[in-house]
């Protein structure tokens, strides 16, 4: 089966939205702890090669989410995980696995961020700006504006990217 280069619909969809403002408080957020992931959560910094563009706003980021989850929910089968835009700008995201076939350790949720960064490297945006080599998915993040990520299997582990 065919994968769509959804990526390049999501940011051609993103493109066109109108702009808005960015603000983060890097400690606040832990109020989702508990509620859409484990309580404990271990981080790691990441040091983005990209700068988020100009314009990617709370907007951008609800909307890339959306059009991600709509892809999702397009497709013949259920979803495996389920991502949340949070934060007061949407700058958080969330990733959580919906079932135990998504991923259960936290090396098979770094291996699904290795998918989409294979899906996110095919896009027209990486090719055109020559990172498809480069950039990964956090990096596509960072150019939309996303402060963090936390990956989650919903049950025993929770670990957060902060986006530098």
């Amino acid at each position: 089966m065919k994968m769509p280069n959804t990526i390049l619909f999501i940011l051609a969809v993103l493109l066109a939205l109108p702009v808005a403002g960015t603000a983060m408080d890097a400690a606040a957020g832990e109020r989702h702890a508990g509620y859409y992931y484990p309580k404990d959560v271990t981080v790691e910094y990441y040091k983005s090669r990209a700068r988020t563009l100009d314009g990617a706003g709370r907007r951008r980021r609800i909307g890339f989410v959306t059009a991600l989850t709509g892809e999702q929910l397009s497709q013949p089968f259920p979803p495996n995980y389920v991502l949340f835009a949070k934060g007061e700008e949407a700058e958080k995201l969330i990733l959580v696995a919906l079932n135990d076939s998504a991923f259960s350790t936290l090396y098979q949720a770094r291996a699904l961020l290795a998918l989409l960064t294979a899906r996110a490297r095919a896009s027209q945006l990486f090719r055109e700006y020559a990172v498809d080599d480069v950039f990964t998915f956090i990096d596509l993040l960072k150019l939309l504006g996303f402060r963090q990520l936390t990956v989650s299997d919903g049950v025993s582990f929770a670990h957060r990217y902060v986006i530098e």
